[in-house]
């Protein structure tokens, strides 16, 4: 099929990004890593064998493409960056930016000298291009094995971070290798990763200012306008210091993600998805441009180059760089084994082999063959293994802790806040950008989009929950997000606001799907919420003195427009939701959502059914194992 169809430029990228996203679809659905499918489909409809895609139509427009996306892709990994949990862990994390980047570079430049019988300088460029891990495959996989926390911060900051390092040091060394003098490439590494940090921090500091500002970025232009912003401060990072731009994007995107500007959940979510679009259309086109032929030449060899570096270079690398740290041996074990490349490794290893063929070498096409072998085997291995190995090492953090609240209402917020502050991590989940934000306001810990997705329920963690609770004004959504959670995410608990002005679900359909009735019965959610927005509400705790009756004590309609029973608090402080199963026996304190031009009705009604009021609200627990998350107020 070679000829007029692949020598259309527009028509390869268009195809390219069509086929990306369907790699990606089917990959999901395989629940296997994107990336195996990605580089096959580019392999396969290159020119060495359909010839459906030849990236060589596209001249330098490819590497401009190859650098816009770039940029999108690491200022989304810079996004995801929390310095909050990286200041943690700052010393293995600076350890793998510096001493592992030798370790790293000198073992893998080893392993192509006397394996492959390289000479020193392609050995070198090789040991610098597999330097860098990347987000793009790291961050996905450690959606779906949920290891420890410490853990999933120290490979997502290196997977963003030293992609930079990396890229920047593999460009200069390939400088030096084409004649510039060892001293001036020496003194430039540095230079450039500073000057990209600056323009990155000057840059994502005046997009964060404008982001707030109604008057300067209109509602609804937030991310097309992060979108452009990104790439202009990459190219002008770029213009002012040669291959800085890449830090400048990662240092832009933190600064973003930690000052938590307006419409952040939209541009996180706008983000992920152009990541993936872009991702895809890179890896097949780059893959394309990889010689079928040039991968079967290394042979024997170049598969042992790969294990060396997957069981001797990166075990050596986390062994000297967490000397002194406070990872036990299953933690060091489960990092030396994920080190899966990216899609940085794949674009400077093509950005090589076209300089060293304009410059009259003859390794250019080797060394991109050597690191898309290096990708493919680290992400089929490692991407297919990481959860069994994170099981075998007992490194996955523990399921069954913590809650999900669908609904950043005001009676949502409330049940999210009074569950946070004893002691539960709390998540809370919204589509409704101003609620989102109120949420924040509030100190709670959100995640933006339709809870009803699968990327949505990833990024809540929803299979290490022990509750799912559904709180908007719609039974039926809180009953399908209580359903899905636990018939998917296999949540234990899962509990559901119905609501009496509706009557297409009934409690009997709470009931037949195993799914709890909050607060025991049937409620106005909506006038609920409003009276809690203004004000007009009050929480007391209430004891049952009497004889003990281990049966439900069941509210009437009547009853359950003046007094909500909230939460079962028990000795410690803490919280359990209220439902139509809870036992009211003696002892039971109860905490009560009360409308607070109702408080002596109710609490004369209570006192004459053996309730007491308690004078001193039991004291809050502080449990920061449990609370242990993505930090108040932060949105994911």
């Amino acid at each position: 099929m070679h000829g007029g169809f692949s020598q259309n430029p527009a028509l390869v990228v268009a195809l390219a990004l069509m086929v990306g996203v369907l790699a990606q679809s089917l990959a999901r659905h395989l629940r296997i890593p994107g990336i195996v499918l990605l580089l096959g489909a580019g392999v396969a409809l290159g020119p060495d064998l359909l010839g459906v895609l030849d990236p060589d139509v596209l001249g330098g427009a490819l590497e401009i493409l190859t650098g816009f996306a770039v940029a999108v892709i690491l200022f989304d990994g810079g996004l995801n960056l929390n310095i909050r949990r990286m200041r943690r862990e700052g010393g293995i994390i600076r350890r793998l930016l510096t001493l592992g980047v030798v370790v790293t570079t000198a073992g893998g430049a080893l392993a192509a000298r006397f394996l492959l019988g390289w000479s020193w300088t392609p050995s070198l460029l090789f040991g610098t291009l597999v330097i860098v891990t990347g987000p793009t495959v790291v961050t996905p996989l450690l959606r779906r094995i949920k290891v420890r926390r410490n853990l999933e911060t120290i490979l997502e900051s290196e997977g963003v971070l030293i992609d930079a390092v990396g890229a920047v040091i593999a460009v200069v060394a390939l400088e030096i290798a084409l004649g510039t003098s060892f001293a001036a490439g020496a003194l430039s590494a540095p230079t450039r990763l500073l000057a990209g940090m600056a323009v990155g921090a000057l840059g994502g500091g005046v997009m964060g200012l404008l982001l707030r500002w109604h008057t300067l970025v209109p509602e609804g232009y937030e991310t097309i306008f992060t979108l452009s912003f990104t790439l202009a401060l990459y190219q002008v990072s770029n213009a002012i210091t040669p291959e800085s731009g890449i830090m400048a994007a990662i240092t832009a995107g933190a600064v973003v993600g930690n000052t938590g500007p307006r419409s952040e959940r939209e541009i996180r979510e706008f983000k992920e998805q152009l990541t993936t679009l872009l991702i895809g259309m890179l890896f097949v086109l780059l893959a394309a441009d990889v010689r079928v032929a040039e991968v079967q030449d290394l042979g024997r060899s170049g598969v042992l180059v790969v294990l060396v570096l997957m069981f001797v270079v990166r075990p050596l690398n986390i062994l000297a760089c967490s000397v002194g740290s406070a990872l036990g041996w299953r933690e060091k074990a489960f990092l030396a084994w994920v080190a899966p490349r990216g899609i940085v490794a794949a674009a400077v290893a093509s950005l090589f082999a076209e300089r060293i063929d304009h410059a009259g070498g003859e390794y250019g096409g080797q060394l991109r063959s050597l690191v898309f072998l290096v990708i493919a085997a680290t992400v089929v291995v490692q991407g297919a293994t990481a959860g069994l190995v994170a099981r075998l090492l007992k490194v996955q953090r523990p399921g069954g802790k913590g809650i999900a609240v669908l609904g950043a209402n005001p009676l949502g917020r409330l049940l999210a806040g009074q569950l946070q502050d004893h002691g539960h991590d709390v998540a809370v989940i919204d589509a409704n950008p101003a609620l989102c934000h109120e949420a924040e306001e509030a100190g709670l810990r959100v995640v933006f989009g339709n809870a009803l997705t699968e990327r949505v329920m990833l990024r809540a963690q929803m299979d290490t929950r022990r509750a799912a609770v559904g709180a908007t004004n719609n039974e039926a959504v809180n009953l399908l997000f209580a359903t899905k959670a636990r018939q998917e995410a296999k949540v234990p608990m899962a509990y559901a606001l119905g609501e009496r002005n509706h009557g297409g679900v009934t409690a009997e359909h709470f009931g037949e799907s195993g799914i709890r009735l909050l607060f025991g019965g049937e409620i106005d959610a909506e006038l609920w919420a409003v009276r809690v927005r203004r004000d007009l509400t009050v929480l007391e705790d209430w004891r049952r003195e009497d004889e003990p009756q281990d049966v439900p004590f069941l509210l009437d309609r009547e009853s359950l427009a003046q007094m909500l029973p909230l939460f079962v608090v028990d000795g410690k402080g803490k919280l359990e939701l209220v439902d139509e199963r809870t036992r009211w026996g003696k002892g039971t304190v109860i905490r009560w959502l009360i409308l607070a031009e109702k408080q002596d009705q109710v609490g004369t009604w209570l006192e004459d059914r053996g309730w007491r009021r308690q004078a001193d609200p039991v004291e809050a627990v502080d449990d920061h194992d449990e609370a242990e998350g993505a930090g108040p107020g932060k949105a994911t």
